[in-house]
């Protein structure tokens, strides 16, 4: 398969995975039924060779634990990565929230990463029918988390503040041409910050799409607007994010919201939410 064969079947699994639009059956508030959580991905593809894979493994960047795409599948030549942004209706029910995410927010970030983790798969299963090999690191068994002093295997927690995984689908993100960071961490891409990620890892000879920046952050403004919006206090001009205080804010959204949990106020009403803000002369 080439790029653009994968474009189409990226679009097509879109159309056909079931679980992007809520339904009857879903436990969910019936007034959301047939609300769709998504909007069509945007889709990258990097070199699997490419030399920031082995700079995200420094300590300050992701972590030694952080795996190459080589040590995912042996013989990977390319990595499509996929960025799927918030539908319009997810993203006006979190612009109206303040202090704690809208429930159809929370929707999307449990019965929606459902949805991609099944589009995942799914993708993962036609690529290798269609020849070769192909990985998908977020749906892996060897994928590991390391979070408020919660270690993984070969790497115990180093302390509260330490997070990481064995893969970062942002990092991939950036990688694969398709945005950088923000203030909040978020990436902001041609579509906006708010979304969700997902990637595969092949063995298809696929060229890299290259990167149309050069900075980690070269789309974010600075505009402070995610700071004012962030309900934990966890953001700031100077230091960016501070991951533990949002990783407890998380923990107090799973209790108002069991059986889910949210946030992303700090990716809604703001200037980066749908696109890439435009920089004041000067910055």
């Amino acid at each position: 398969m080439n790029k653009q064969q994968i474009r189409d079947l990226c679009e097509e699994l879109y159309r056909t995975v079931p679980g992007n639009v809520l339904r009857e059956t879903d436990p969910i508030d019936p007034q959301y039924v047939g609300t769709a959580l998504f909007d069509a991905p945007l889709v990258g593809f990097g070199a699997a060779d490419d030399a920031l894979f082995a700079r995200f493994k420094a300590p300050e960047v992701i972590g030694p634990w952080h795996m190459s795409p080589e040590e995912w599948l042996t013989g990977a030549k390319a990595i499509a990565s996929l960025f799927f942004p918030m539908s319009e209706a997810v993203l006006e029910s979190n612009r109206r929230a303040e202090g704690q995410p809208s429930k159809l927010w929370t929707y999307a970030r449990i019965e929606g990463q459902a949805f991609i983790n099944a589009y995942t798969k799914a993708l993962r299963e036609r690529l290798c029918e269609e020849g070769g090999d192909a990985c998908a690191p977020c749906i892996d068994p060897r994928f590991q988390q390391l979070s408020a002093g919660k270690g993984i295997e070969g790497y115990p927690g180093i302390n509260e503040k330490t997070y990481g995984s064995r893969w970062s689908e942002r990092h991939a993100v950036y990688v694969c041409g398709l945005g950088t960071f923000g203030l909040s961490k978020g990436l902001i891409t041609a579509r906006g910050v708010a979304g969700r990620f997902t990637s595969v890892i092949v063995t298809l000879p696929l060229e890299a799409d290259g990167r149309p920046y050069t900075d980690v952050y070269e789309y974010c403004t600075r505009c402070g607007a995610c700071i004012r919006r962030c309900p934990a206090d966890a953001i700031d001009l100077e230091t960016g994010k501070d991951h533990s205080k949002c990783g407890q804010f998380q923990k107090r959204s799973a209790v108002i919201h069991h059986p889910r949990y949210g946030c992303g106020l700090c990716q809604t009403k703001v200037p980066c939410e749908r696109g890439i803000p435009k920089k004041t002369p000067g910055m």
